[in-house]
Order: C-alpha cells, then sequence, then structure tokens
C-alpha cells in the first residue's frame, strides 16, 4: 500500500512511538536533499512522520492496515473500478484539498498587508500586536491544515500531487516560524526569510491549482 505510513518508515505496525521515531531519524539523515538524497522520498518521510507522531493516528492506521489482506488477487474486484478510482480522487479533493487550499490562501493573501503595515515602524507596539495576532491566526489554521491532510488516505493516482500540497503548506509553516522568530528578536533576516517562503508558498500554490485543474476527473 503506497501511502501506508508504516511502511514509508519501515516499522511494523505494533511498533511503539519511540521506535518510530528512531526510524524517522535515520530515513530522514539518509536521504535528506541536503547530503544528496531524494526530495520526494525526504516528503514521503515527513508526511509519514506527521501522522504516526500522533497516538490516535498509530492506533487507527495500524489497526486498519494490519486487518488489510496480504493477497489482494482474490479480492472480488469492484465493477467500473475506474470510475471507483475517479470518485476517490473527486472526494479527496473535496474534503482535502480544497479545504486546505481555502486555508492557504487566508494566510497568504494576507501577508503583504501585514508586512506593510509592520514596515511602517517595526517598534510599535500596535503594528506589532497585529503582526503577532496575524501569526497566531495562521498557526492555528496550520494545525487545522496538518489535521485536515492527515484525515483521508491519497488516492495512489494523485500521490505526487498530495506531496506537493505537503511541501506548499510546510513551507508556509517555515515562513510563519521565522517571523514569529523576528518578532522575539527583531533580527532582520527572519522577517526576510519568512518573506522569501511565504512568496514561494504563493506560487506553488498557484501551480498546484493549475495541475489540480487538469487532473481527470469525471
Amino acid at each position: 500500500m503506497e501511502n501506508d505510513p508504516f511502511k514509508v518508515l519501515g516499522v511494523p505496525y505494533n511498533s511503539t512511538l519511540k521506535e518510530i521515531k528512531s526510524a524517522y531519524r535515520n530515513l530522514a539523515k539518509k536521504y535528506h536533499p541536503d547530503t544528496g538524497g531524494d526530495e520526494e522520498r525526504i516528503l514521503r518521510i515527513n508526511a509519514a512522520w506527521e501522522i504516526l507522531k500522533v497516538k490516535k493516528n498509530r492506533e487507527s492506521y495500524g489497526k486498519y492496515l494490519s486487518n488489510i489482506p496480504t493477497n489482494t488477487s482474490k479480492l472480488n474486484a469492484p465493477k467500473n473500478d475506474g470510475l471507483n478510482k475517479d470518485k476517490a480522487i473527486s472526494f479527496w479533493l473535496k474534503v482535502i484539498y480544497k479545504p486546505i487550499d481555502r486555508l492557504m490562501g487566508e494566510i497568504i493573501n494576507c501577508f503583504p498587508q501585514q508586512l506593510k503595515d509592520l514596515s511602517a515602524d517595526p517598534y510599535d507596539d500596535d503594528l506589532m500586536k497585529s503582526f503577532c495576532e496575524y501569526i497566531e491566526k495562521s498557526q492555528k489554521k496550520i494545525i487545522k491544515i496538518q489535521e485536515i491532510y492527515q484525515s483521508v488516505h491519497t488516492p495512489s493516482q494523485i500521490n505526487n500531487f498530495s506531496l506537493s500540497l505537503y511541501q506548499c503548506f510546510s513551507e508556509i509553516q517555515d515562513g510563519i516560524n521565522e517571523w514569529e522568530r523576528f518578532t522575539a528578536g527583531y533580527v532582520e533576516s527572519y522577517l526576510h526569510d519568512g518573506n522569501e517562503m511565504l512568496r514561494s508558498a504563493k506560487k506553488q500554490r498557484l501551480t498546484l491549482q493549475k495541475e489540480k485543474n487538469h487532473l481527470e476527473i469525471f
């Protein structure tokens, strides 16, 4: 099963959090792009860890996945299998992609004005308070995005699209974290780096929207 987070990390379904974390760290070191690793592989690894580090996810995934028959050739394939796959993709786009895209847009579309306001005087208490409130709201939206992303299995046909979506909202999260660091010490580089990350995520979101429109859904 391509989207099985346990198989991605190479751990049994009854693994402890400590065992899963150890496997994740070893794979992250091995496949990290900075050390010549596989970018797509590290995205799968990170996505699997985001799922399995949550106790209720480990329990539900483990219970479900461990009961899937290993020899699926003997199972009765549903009629109109292609149609069923299309319905699965349509369902995923509706309940996963669309709400995530909306939440990402709420964060991304507000950040230029937030930066413009703050640039007038970063040391102004009211401006900084408004900026911090934006950061706090954005972080809550990111948590919601992560919960949505983990709630439904991705159809294998759009796995790369799903990974790109994960990369997009992860970059938004990194940018927001950089801005939070800026508010703690007024280090200009944090503000700049966060800005660049949000700009990059904005472009990636537009690319995802175009790709979504080209998916063959019936």
